[in-house]
């Protein structure tokens, strides 16, 4: 009998503290609610490119909760990076200012240093009575920012082979790729998103900022082996990159290209197919982390008052113009995914193919949430296309790689300015591949003009580089 009692008891007990903590979600929920003020769950992913299924970059790839994303939000088709590599990209968008304002244009250069009076877009939204929790990667590598978040989760590395390289590539540094024994929950993406997920279930008494930062299909290309399977190497498609690609290209391009460095690599070593697979793989895994977070969204109390934005930091070569990684100024490294949904504005499934920035997050989530944007925020709102997305929006869109090396991309055309004066310029409506560089075409004299006058005004000098761990002094030439 008394066994009876006591376990009758405990389950009492279980009962009533489930009732106790759901009446203090809805509780927070309702205070939350209050306040006016919608969530924001931040998402980036690293180093993803348009090979998702929402923008068709590959044919056969599998990302149904990408599609998902789209099905609900709105999905921007021309949306471009401030700069083709993780620090100066995600320096950028989270404080609004530009890599040529800054002059934080590599990954080598410690951001906060250089923009010491910067309010980031946390910052902002702390000012103003929201909770900022962060978690995995938003800034680049050691340059977090601790006054920008409440509070940050930092997640533990991933495993890797037992075998390195797993490619066979000597001297490739993280540039590998390889399945792993391991099981889903032993990444590092995995354990941030059950973070996220254990912060959506939580009750919150402010409005809550939540960003979350997927580090896959950042190299090296190391995840479980059943998304390896999910793409067979005998099914395969290579990238098209004509072994000409670069024949009109200027020296500032070429230079970028290094057809020399990985690309020979990958050829020699016959490891095309497996470095696509790797890459596929990675974004697949990317993808089911993604549905878990979606899913935590919608079981939370404050789901239906949460706008949702996924944005990649830049996009990724496999082969394209003879070069792997970033670090061009052409399309495979500059496209990037973003996706907005804005509770009560958006519409589910619509698309828009006005040329953006990831600049103009800053102030696109300021106005969403009631906010005053910053003087010194260089994007524009994206409100007015979040409302209708065939709105008027003469705007290219502009993106930096190193000091006065710019691209100034249109709806319709690309044009490329290096430093040393070598110009590209690419009609996409023909070629959309990038293959012709129309540059010295007399009859699009007009259109070059128009591109090049937009862009920078101002070249700041590169702020100090901390590269190899010796902090060296920046460029003292005056900003032109």
């Amino acid at each position: 009998m008394r066994t009876r009692q006591a376990n009758g008891t405990w389950k009492l007990a279980i009962v009533a503290g489930i009732c106790f903590w759901g009446g203090m979600v809805a509780q927070a929920a309702e205070k939350q609610a209050a306040t006016g003020k919608p969530n924001v769950l931040f998402i980036a992913v690293d180093d993803l490119n348009d090979w998702i299924s929402p923008l068709g970059g590959y044919k056969g790839i599998q990302t149904p909760n990408f599609d998902r994303l789209a099905k609900g939000s709105m999905t921007f088709t021309k949306a471009y990076c401030a700069a083709p590599a993780c620090n100066p990209s995600r320096a950028a968008l989270m404080t609004g200012i530009r890599p040529s304002t800054s002059g934080v244009y590599h990954n080598s250069q410690p951001w906060r240093p250089a923009m010491p009076k910067a309010v980031t877009l946390t910052q902002h939204f702390m000012a103003h009575g929201y909770q900022a929790l962060g978690g995995g990667k938003i800034f680049h590598g050691g340059f977090n920012d601790d006054a920008s978040w409440n509070s940050y989760f930092k997640q533990r590395p991933d495993p890797s082979p037992a075998q390195k390289p797993a490619n066979g590539m000597a001297n490739t540094s993280h540039f590998d790729w390889g399945p792993l024994t391991n099981d889903d929950d032993a990444m590092g993406d995995w354990q941030m998103v059950d973070w996220a997920v254990g912060e959506l279930a939580k009750p919150h008494e402010q409005p809550l900022f939540l960003a979350a930062g997927l580090y896959r299909p950042h190299l090296p290309w190391y995840v479980p082996q059943k998304y390896f399977d999910q793409y067979p190497l005998k099914d395969i498609v290579l990238p098209q990159a004509p072994a000409d690609d670069l024949a009109d290209v200027p020296a500032g391009g070429v230079k970028m290209a290094n057809p020399n460095g990985d690309h020979k690599k990958v050829l020699e070593s016959k490891n095309w197919e497996n470095g696509v697979q790797g890459y596929l793989a990675s974004i697949a895994f990317a993808d089911r982390c993604l549905g878990r977070l979606l899913d935590a969204l919608e079981k939370s109390p404050q789901g239906k008052n949460t706008i949702v934005v996924m944005w990649g930091d830049h996009g990724w070569h496999l082969g394209e113009k003879q070069h792997w990684r970033k670090f061009t100024l052409w399309e495979e490294a500059d496209r990037v995914p973003l996706f907005i949904y804005a509770p009560g504005l958006t519409a589910a499934g619509t698309r828009c193919d006005r040329t953006v920035s990831l600049l103009d997050l800053y102030p696109t989530l300021s106005e969403l949430c009631g906010l005053p944007v910053p003087a010194e925020v260089e994007g524009q709102s994206l409100v007015p296309l979040l409302k209708d997305p065939q709105a008027a929006w003469s705007r290219p869109v502009i993106t930096t790689h190193g000091r006065n090396n710019h691209a100034v991309r249109s709806e319709r055309y690309r044009y490329i300015r290096y430093a040393d004066g070598g110009e590209e310029l690419y009609d996409h409506e023909q070629d959309p591949m990038e293959w012709k560089n129309l540059a010295q075409q007399p009859d699009l004299s007009a259109v070059k003009a128009e591109l090049s006058a937009l862009l920078p005004k101002t070249n700041a000098p590169d702020a100090a580089s901390n590269e190899g761990g010796r902090k060296k002094k920046s460029n003292k030439k005056k900003a032109e």
